[in-house]
């Protein structure tokens, strides 16, 4: 195994990093903890199969494509015989901030004093305007963020721990009251816990995704693809969820009782005109 680790937020970030010219082995985190059941402790036999069921029956990923791409995947990060240093590479985000939470708590488990660990968790940056993603940096930009990657230590792996135990309970509640803000390493914890709360339905059974995708059923101009992409952009300017596809036509299938389908086009049915009003 090289003496080196890098565990990447995705396969693009993958590809980008290999044509950086830094070395070391690359794990891809191909887990989307931030949807479907999760548990503490993290990676129990019950969480795996939680996680097994809800891949199949929500998702159609079968158990072996699962195990396959996510599983066998993170099971390089387990065994760390022989490696110096352990670099991680996430967003500000909701989608790899929870993620994040997640590694950080695996990495406390299998924590080992002679493996130096990083990370490099890229958002609101100087000299460039909104939002960044890893995507948005070209392979030689790799190098400068590697050389300015924060260092890690068992604290601050044990105080990401706890706001993984937090944000498993799932109580909106529990995340109000919690300080995201205590550790100066995490600086998009906060931003991302605030952002999970709006996932948290109403009275009327509905969150602030739900209502994007009423508003845009509203409008019954709208293909299934043409509203996915409408919520991507919408994302980007309104939220930082850091959703891709899969998370918005899962959650566009669970609102079919509200609208109806004509020549491709999504419209509200009168139950939807109902909730809409």
């Amino acid at each position: 195994m090289s003496k080196r680790i890098h565990i990447v937020n995705g396969d693009s970030t993958k590809w980008i990093l290999e044509q950086s010219g830094l070395d070391g082995e690359i794990v891809v985190w191909r887990e989307l903890l931030c949807d479907g059941p999760v548990s503490e402790p993290l990676f129990s036999d019950e969480f795996w199969q939680a996680r097994y069921d809800y891949f199949e029956k929500e998702l159609n990923v079968s158990r072996l494509e699962y195990f396959d791409k996510t599983i066998k995947e993170l099971l390089k990060a387990e065994f760390l015989e022989g490696v110096e240093e352990l670099v991680l590479w996430f967003e500000y985000d909701l989608f790899c901030q929870v993620n994040l939470m997640a590694v950080c708590s695996f990495l406390l488990e299998h924590f080992r004093k002679d493996v130096v660990y990083s990370m490099v968790c890229v958002g609101m940056e100087k000299d460039r305007q909104g939002w960044q993603t890893l995507a948005d940096y070209k392979p030689e930009d790799y190098v400068s963020l590697y050389e300015n990657r924060i260092n890690m230590s068992r604290a601050s792996f044990e105080y990401a721990h706890e706001c993984w135990k937090v944000y498993a309970k799932k109580d909106k509640k529990g995340l109000q009251e919690f300080n995201f803000r205590k550790n100066k390493r995490f600086k998009y914890f906060h931003v991302a816990m605030l952002q999970e709360q709006e996932r948290f339905t109403d009275e009327t059974g509905l969150n602030q995704i739900d209502r994007k995708i009423i508003e845009l059923l509203e409008e019954g101009r709208h293909t299934s693809g043409t509203i996915i992409k409408l919520l991507l952009i919408w994302q980007k300017t309104e939220t930082v969820y850091g959703f891709g596809d899969v998370q918005y036509e899962h959650r566009l299938q669970k609102l079919a009782e509200y609208y109806e389908e004509k020549n491709g086009v999504l419209g509200l049915n009168l139950v939807g005109q109902k909730i809409g009003a």
